[in-house]
């Protein structure tokens, strides 16, 4: 590695200029006067989670045995460097939750051991750079939660690596692209939040090995295959709402045994929740529009049902006194109390309750909802 790290110490130095904000006083010991590196040369610059600000300096370029690059959580801005570009032996780059803005700097492809690239939650701008598709080893790309614009390049098919894959929240658009039919190590994928358009991606079929997939609040459109739940029977998470899906829920989804979260809400698909979810036994969330099969109530692990706006039909049976683990949004019950008992008066205002009454209908209605354990509740919600 040489002997001369004095090439190391200038650079931090120089990066220590551009940190206008150290709350926790973490660099005050880089000085003129002191060695900063003990070893032969800078392999990991640590720095993450430590209240800085600033803007990070073009120095860190010179950092030329830098395998890992940890700047998250803290409170850079201004634009990545160029320079970052530079350190070709860097394996691991994480600069999340930061307010860094501009483009992605097209010169990151140089960097070709990288194996994790995080840049999730910033203010990032412009396209997805087609220079990523050379960053053939990446096995982690978090770029969601920024303001990347345009469509996915066809060369991010390149990444027969990848493993987690996050655009989510973006601006991005049109079609995503049939080259991620190649990822076939892939775990994670997650694209909500956009404008992609065009039908469900085929190539997503033949991803067998995934466990996350979020495509929530997208344009995508088309029926979706009937075998969905055979081709893809490792899923935990199925997140396809908030799209303009048609034809029918595929029945095969049931068939899904590690399935834990399930929402396809506002989409148009027909049909009702298949009364095969009952043998859905790991499921923990549910969130759809339709009528409510009685195996449902069989699922003990449910912790959670989304039902709003729903134009449900069927019978909710005191079965659901079964699902113990399930959690009411209780502040949302008082408002709707509120809300209700309010707009009732409206009508009836001979009638109306003074203030000081209301409230004490409405602590008594809260003392009842927490004194009462949560099954007994449930059955008489099912009796009324």
């Amino acid at each position: 590695y040489g002997l001369n790290n004095e090439t190391d110490r200038q650079a931090l130095l120089e990066f220590k200029l551009g940190v206008s904000e150290d709350k926790r006083v973490v660099l005050s010991s880089w000085n003129n006067s002191f060695h900063l590196c003990k070893h032969n040369r800078v392999t990991g610059l640590d720095l993450g989670r430590l209240q800085l600000g600033g803007v990070i300096s073009p120095s860190v370029g010179n950092l030329s045995f830098l395998m890992s690059l940890d700047l998250s959580e803290n409170s850079f801005g201004g634009t990545i460097p160029q320079e970052v570009g530079n350190l070709f032996r860097l394996e691991y780059l994480n600069m999340s939750f930061n307010f860094l803005e501009g483009e992605i700097p097209t010169s990151l492809s140089n960097c070709s051991r990288l194996v994790s690239f995080v840049l999730f939650s910033n203010h990032l701008q412009g396209g997805v750079p087609s220079e990523l598709g050379l960053l053939t080893k990446l096995g982690y790309l978090y770029l969601g939660i920024n303001k990347l614009r345009g469509k996915l390049p066809a060369s991010l098919g390149n990444l027969t690596s990848i493993r987690y894959l996050n655009f989510g929240e973006n601006r991005l658009e049109g079609r995503i692209p049939d080259g991620i039919g190649r990822f076939t190590h892939i775990v994670s994928l997650e694209l909500p939040g956009n404008n992609f358009s065009g039908g469900f991606p085929p190539a997503i079929y033949n991803l067998s090995s995934l466990r996350f997939l979020n495509i929530l609040n997208n344009g995508l459109v088309g029926r979706l295959r009937m075998e969905f739940g055979n081709l893809l029977p490792n899923l935990q998470l199925l997140s396809l709402g908030m799209n303009h899906f048609t034809g029918a829920i595929p029945t095969t989804l049931a068939n899904i045994s590690t399935l834990q979260k399930l929402s396809i809400e506002y989409s148009s698909l027909k049909g009702n929740i298949p009364s095969s979810f009952g043998k859905v036994r790991n499921l923990q969330l549910l969130s759809f529009l339709g009528s409510l099969p009685i195996s449902l109530w069989k699922l003990l692990g449910l912790g959670y049902m989304s039902l709003h706006s729903n134009r449900m039909s069927g019978e909710i049976t005191s079965s659901i006194s079964n699902i113990t683990k399930i959690g009411f949004p209780v502040a949302e019950c008082l408002t709707l109390a509120l809300d209700v008992g309010l707009r009732c008066c409206e009508e009836t205002p001979t009638n109306r309750l003074a203030a000081s009454e209301a409230t004490k209908e409405l602590i008594s209605i809260r003392e009842r909802f927490f004194k009462t354990r949560r099954s007994e509740t449930l059955k008489r919600l099912c009796e009324t």
